[in-house]
């Protein structure tokens, strides 16, 4: 059979029929017509004895192949019995295939198709489930360059090929020569006259399609195979190209002490393979793997006002220092495709909105404050009070889930009762009785500015300052406002207007309680020796 390669074409209104002078005559001619060419070359004598020997080596030959190809078991992936996958957060899976393989006693060569492309085939392991002692792998061979335009031609370098192109009129040239070169350095032919043609256009026919291609990647095995008969076998690799990623919806409700949470999991696969009904984990956490040298819109989480407790179709479980969460049921995850599931909900959370002021330095790695204006003082900052959401991640305020690293998305209804954006932040992995802090914007109308009033050298080792923030709350309720400060080195504080608290050896805090349109000035003076 003839395998038409074909390239883009310049659009012709003429037929593409080959002339029947070029077409390739019946077994019964006396004319032998060379496979490729398109000249008819005639046979002077034919030595009917030497002929058929010679037809008859080809047949014994093809009969031979035949039956190698023949002993080959090929299982597909539509033979899966069950097919399971574990996902971790790095962006690999642990696949798990049952398949039946109808095994001959003795060596056997099996072919198994569809795994993923991006399958490391130094992961598998193999077993079966029917005879512990059944089998064992002498061999192994990935096989993954699949059948394709550039790979059919990549692989006839070398071989006779046929250029067909359009010349007007509904007519067409047609050429014979060999593949010489192929991108990326280029296609070249070398035509039979001995012309040599650089990236033709046109149509190239190949006389059969070059062998080692595959239509989907294939593990082949060879076996010893102790037990001849049905196995049911278990095939365990590593893939890359499946990831997934957790994601939030936190809706704040009115008063802004309580929200309604859902977890939503997304899962991403790129790994060349569709796993039908396929059992579901997803592991959480930080699972070290050594590396080898180089090589959305929710619109379901709209629609949560006021949820009521369902049943998570994830369920938890620790496992070993990491966290597995087994999803009830199967799901189908197709070949590039993204897919959403539902992985937790909890209603009524309570949480903490706070204020902080942090002119001083990065309460938040994230933070940053705005812009100093032309001509301002170099020892004066204005900032914008930072916006936190504050939750306990316990069971007494309805969580206490252990929450996968991801991001975490605020809403909050308005007067009209529309959902609105808060902001975001992303939380790292979040065990159970841990608090949970959310960087969410920065305050439009609560802002201050820091001075550093007056400083002066006590000693070569000790520094004094006397800093000033004022804060000021423009809105028409009362604000609750924490000023965090950093004094560094070894300090200590002489003189303040307010009382604070140390955080850390390195932080302190100042709590205000402004009302409506009020404005609070924090004094202290802090002494520095390095």
């Amino acid at each position: 059979m003839w395998a038409n390669i074909r390239r883009l074409l310049p659009a012709t209104n003429g037929s593409t029929d080959v002339p029947r002078s070029l077409r390739r005559p019946s077994h019964s001619s006396a004319d032998a017509v060379d496979a490729i060419g398109c000249h008819q070359l005639r046979t002077p004598h034919v030595d009917r004895h030497n002929n058929m020997r010679y037809t008859l080596a080809v047949i014994l030959a093809t009969v031979a192949a035949s039956a190698v190809a023949q002993t080959a078991v090929v299982s597909t992936p539509e033979s899966r019995q069950t097919v399971s996958l574990t996902v971790y957060n790095g962006g690999f899976a642990v696949v798990r295939e049952v398949r039946p393989l109808s095994l001959p006693a003795g060596r056997a060569v099996v072919r198994y198709e569809g795994v993923p492309a991006q399958i490391d085939p130094t992961s598998l392991a193999l077993k079966s489930l029917t005879d512990a002692d059944g089998f064992v792998i002498r061999e192994q061979n990935y096989q993954y360059d699949l059948v394709g335009t550039q790979t059919v031609l990549d692989r006839a370098v070398g071989q006779p090929v046929r250029l067909r192109r359009p010349i007007g009129d509904g007519r067409w040239e047609v050429l014979d020569g060999t593949l010489i070169s192929q991108p990326g350095q280029g296609r070249i032919v070398r035509l039979t006259d001995g012309r040599v043609l650089v990236d033709p256009t046109g149509e190239i026919e190949l006389a059969d399609v070059p062998a080692g291609l595959v239509s989907r990647p294939t593990l082949v095995w060879t076996l010893d195979v102790a037990r001849g008969g049905e196995h049911r076998t278990e095939a365990s690799y590593l893939t890359n190209g499946i990831s997934w990623k957790a994601d939030y919806v936190a809706v704040l409700r009115e008063g802004d002490d309580s929200l309604d949470l859902t977890g939503w999991v997304t899962l991403d696969n790129q790994s060349g393979a569709t796993f039908e009904e396929a059992a579901l984990q997803l592991m959480a956490g930080d699972v070290r793997r050594v590396s080898d040298a180089p090589v959305a819109v929710y619109a379901n989480g709209m629609a949560m006002e006021r949820m009521a407790a369902a049943p998570p179709p994830f369920q938890e479980e620790a496992f070993f220092e990491y966290h597995l969460y087994t999803l009830d049921g199967t799901t189908t995850l197709q070949n590039r495709e993204t897919k959403q599931m539902t992985l937790l909900q909890a209603a009524d959370v309570g949480v903490r909105r706070r204020l902080v002021f942090d002119g001083a330095g990065t309460y938040f790695p994230w933070w940053a404050g705005r812009r100093g204006n032309p001509g301002a003082g170099a020892a004066t900052t204005d900032v914008a009070a930072a916006v936190v959401v504050e939750l306990a991640n316990t069971q007494r305020n309805h969580m206490g889930m252990p929450l996968p690293a991801g991001k975490v998305r605020v809403y909050q209804a308005d007067s009209r009762g529309n959902l609105q954006f808060l902001g975001e932040d992303r939380i790292g992995h979040t065990p159970r009785d841990e608090r949970v802090r959310l960087y969410i914007g920065d305050a439009f109308d609560v802002v201050g500015t820091r001075r550093v009033v007056e400083e002066r050298r006590i000693s070569n080792r000790e520094t004094e300052q006397t800093i000033e923030v004022e804060i000021r709350n423009r809105k028409e309720t009362p604000a609750e406002v924490a000023v965090v400060e950093r004094p560094g080195g070894y300090w200590r504080v002489t003189q303040q207007s307010h009382p604070f608290t140390e955080l850390d050896a390195r932080t302190i805090e100042f709590a205000l309680q402004l009302a409506a349109g009020e404005t609070a000035t924090v004094r202290y003076t802090v002494r520095t020796r390095y």
